[in-house]
This record gives structure tokens, C-alpha cells and sequence, in this order.
């Protein structure tokens, strides 16, 4: 007997099952995916470590799973696959009967649709040929079947696409899982840690004309980009920063690894993580971020992409804030950086001894410390060296 267990890459994230994808007695090869778990951060599958019969089933849909629990068994050895009562004998005529019988026929192809996913189907009443699914070979995952909802549309088979709000004015939204550990978590972080937050102002001009200059070059740069770069640089007057509280001592972290918030709608949001950036250039980083952020909105990320991040980064005036306070919702970590929207405003510079009035693009940088680790004068330390390479960034 083959043991199947939760990873442990979740570092200490507590999982759920979501549902399984495949029933016992059913045959299974090596790598076909068994199982959906669900964490805050992210929806991964569990795949079959062989191939053989799934023998038994030991954590159902719903229970938690903690890193390293024994989530099923597989007797291993050579199977011809079997059919399954329920399965019909000729293909589905319509996405109803497909759903109910838990397949669905997309371009000629059947692929499985698990339990919760089918639920999830029939309860919004969506045809899952119009959904592209982001799991392995295409298959359709329950985030995928979130984000339709999400995005609210209702589709009969042969009806166009008719746009609907997901929820209306006064009425109830019900928790979904990710939300509750969103909650949970942020109660912790604040009860743990004590918070104190320090705010800075910073001129982005010379960062507007290196990014319109590697535009004009062919290379795409975001702001997020940027400030991952002069964070990394930051570290070094302050390296606390980069550190976390123990009981016995600051631990601080050997590598710079800085997370990114990334809003998912109204699904919270997830925070994938750039792994050494301090030992990346410009270029490197951004393409890192975009691979990240892309996979993260597509519901592609795995646990790997959101653990071991050291710092974390809330760009958060890219919708509209121009002052906030982010927490540290990361035990492991010691400071969050929180920017805000970049506007122009007027500020007054020193030029050839005179005070002039100039117009700038501006944005307010905060930085949310745990006070535990880190005190008023590295605060302050870090963020003068962090805007001082912002707005001194050399010319492309």
C-alpha cells in the first residue's frame, strides 16, 4: 500500500479538502491528479505517487488537512481502468446531464469534473464547456467555476452569455473558505504583533523617466517592480527588517524573499512571493513579478509561490488609495510596505539656493513594523534609504 499525504510545502498552512477526483476502487496512475486541497492562499491538486487502485480514503471534502497528514492509500500494481456505475455509456448530450454525471465534453474531450465542482455547477446553473479549465490537462478546477461565478455569467446551452450581478443590494454574502482564513488571519496577526506604522513621502520622477526610457527600448516595467528592487536595497542599513521574532532571538533571514499583495476581486487576495531578489537585477524582477501575478490571477500559483517570503509589499494605491496601513499577516515576517497611488502634486525644491514650487509625481510610502523587532530609528533608517534610491534612480 501506497501512502498519499498533504505536502508539506504549505509550511504549517492549515488545508482543506475540497474534493476528491477520484472514488475508491477507481484505477489511478502515477501522476493523475487525486485530490483538490485549499488553503487561504492557494487551491492545489494532490497527484497519485503510483499507480494502482485507490484503496481508501481517510480525510472526506471539508475535513482539515494539516502538512504531512495521511490523506489516502493506493494498492499499488498494474489495473485496467474500470468503468464506474454511474458513468453513462455514450457521451452527455448537454452540460446538465454532464454535470450530473461528472463529466463535461469540451472540443471532443472528456475530462473529469470532481464532486465539489459539480456541486458548484449545478447550484449556479453554468455550463462548464464555457469555462477554460486551468487545472492539469485543462481540467476544470472549483476556482475556476469561482471565478465564473464571480464574474457572473449565466449560460444555457445554444443562449447567448447574459451578464448578471453575483449579488444585489441588501442582500446576504455568504463566507466562502479563503474568506474565513483572510479573517482568522488577521486577527492573529494584530493580537501577536504589535503594530506601529511610519509614513514618508516620495517623488517618483526619476523612476517615471528610467521606466518610459526601458519602454521606449522594448522593456515593459511596472512600478511594483521598482519598489521590490530598492526594498532589497534598503536592507541593508536595517536588516532586521528582513527578520522575524523568536522567542529566544531576531532571526534574520538569509535571503530576501518579498512578497507581492495581489488582489483577486472580491476573492481577498494572494501574496506570491519573489525568491532572493536581493540578488536580481531590474530586469529579472519584473519578469519574476509578471509570471507571478499572471499565474496568481489565473488561479495557477502553487504553494511554493506564497511561502518563504520574508517582506511583503501592498501596492495597494493601484486601486485608488493614496494613505494606508497594512498589517503583517505573516507570523515569519517583521514589516509590510505600503504604497500609495502615484499623483501629481506640488512640493517645494531647493534650486541654485532659491525655494521653487514644482509639480511632481508623488506617492506616500508607509512601512507597518512589528515593534517587537524592529524600533523608531531603524523604521525610519530603512524608509530614508528606500525613498533615497526611489528618487535617485540613474538615468536608463
Amino acid at each position: 500500500m501506497i501512502d498519499v499525504r498533504v505536502p508539506d510545502e504549505q509550511e504549517g498552512t492549515k488545508a482543506v479538502v475540497r474534493g476528491w477526483l477520484k472514488k475508491v476502487g477507481e484505477a489511478v496512475s502515477v501522476n493523475d491528479p487525486l485530490v483538490e486541497l485549499e488553503t487561504d492562499k492557494v487551491t492545489q491538486e494532490v497527484p497519485a505517487p503510483a499507480t494502482g487502485v485507490l484503496a481508501e480514503i481517510l480525510l472526506d471534502t471539508d475535513d482539515e488537512a494539516e502538512p504531512g497528514a495521511l490523506l489516502a492509500r493506493i494498492e499499488a500494481g498494474v489495473y485496467e481502468p474500470m468503468a464506474l456505475a454511474d458513468e453513462p455509456a455514450a457521451p452527455a448530450k448537454n452540460s446538465k446531464i454532464a454535470a450530473l454525471t461528472g463529466h463535461s465534453v469540451t472540443g471532443g474531450a472528456e475530462k473529469r469534473l470532481s464532486p465539489s465542482v459539480r456541486r458548484a455547477l449545478l447550484q449556479h446553473d453554468i455550463d462548464p464547456s464555457r469555462i477554460r479549465g486551468t487545472g492539469r490537462d485543462g481540467r476544470i478546477t472549483r476556482d475556476d467555476v469561482d471565478r465564473a461565478v464571480a464574474s457572473a455569467t449565466t449560460v444555457s446551452v445554444g443562449e447567448p452569455s447574459t451578464a448578471q450581478p453575483r449579488h444585489f443590494a441588501g442582500q446576504d454574502i455568504p463566507h466562502d473558505r479563503m474568506r474565513i482564513k483572510i479573517a482568522e488571519n488577521m486577527v492573529q496577526a494584530v493580537t501577536d504583533a504589535p503594530h506601529v506604522t511610519a509614513l514618508f513621502e516620495a517623488d517618483f520622477s526619476a523612476i517615471a523617466a528610467h521606466k518610459s526610457a526601458m519602454a521606449a527600448k522594448g522593456v515593459k516595467l511596472s512600478y511594483t517592480a521598482y519598489l521590490i528592487k530598492a526594498a532589497s536595497e534598503a536592507m541593508a542599513v536595517a536588516p532586521a527588517i528582513n527578520g522575524r521574532w523568536e522567542d529566544d532571538r531576531i532571526a534574520v533571514s538569509p535571503t530576501i524573499n518579498i512578497g507581492v499583495g495581489t488582489a483577486l476581486g472580491d476573492k481577498g487576495l494572494v501574496v506570491p512571493v519573489v525568491k532572493d531578489a536581493g540578488t536580481l537585477d531590474l530586469q529579472a524582477i519584473g519578469r519574476k513579478l509578471d509570471d507571478l501575478t499572471g499565474r496568481a490571477r489565473e488561479g495557477k500559483l502553487t504553494g511554493a509561490d506564497v511561502s518563504g517570503g520574508s517582506f511583503t509589499i501592498s501596492n495597494h494605491g493601484v486601486s485608488g488609495s493614496l494613505l494606508a496601513a497594512p498589517i503583517i499577516l505573516h507570523a515569519g515576517q517583521a514589516a509590510i510596505l505600503g504604497v500609495g497611488k502615484l499623483q501629481k502634486r506640488v512640493v517645494v525644491r531647493e534650486i541654485d539656493g532659491q525655494d521653487a514650487i514644482l509639480v511632481r509625481p508623488m506617492a506616500y510610502v508607509t512601512l507597518t513594523i512589528d515593534h517587537r523587532v524592529v524600533d523608531g530609528h531603524q523604521t525610519n533608517a530603512w524608509l530614508t534609504r528606500f525613498v533615497e534610491i526611489l528618487e535617485n534612480w540613474p538615468a536608463a
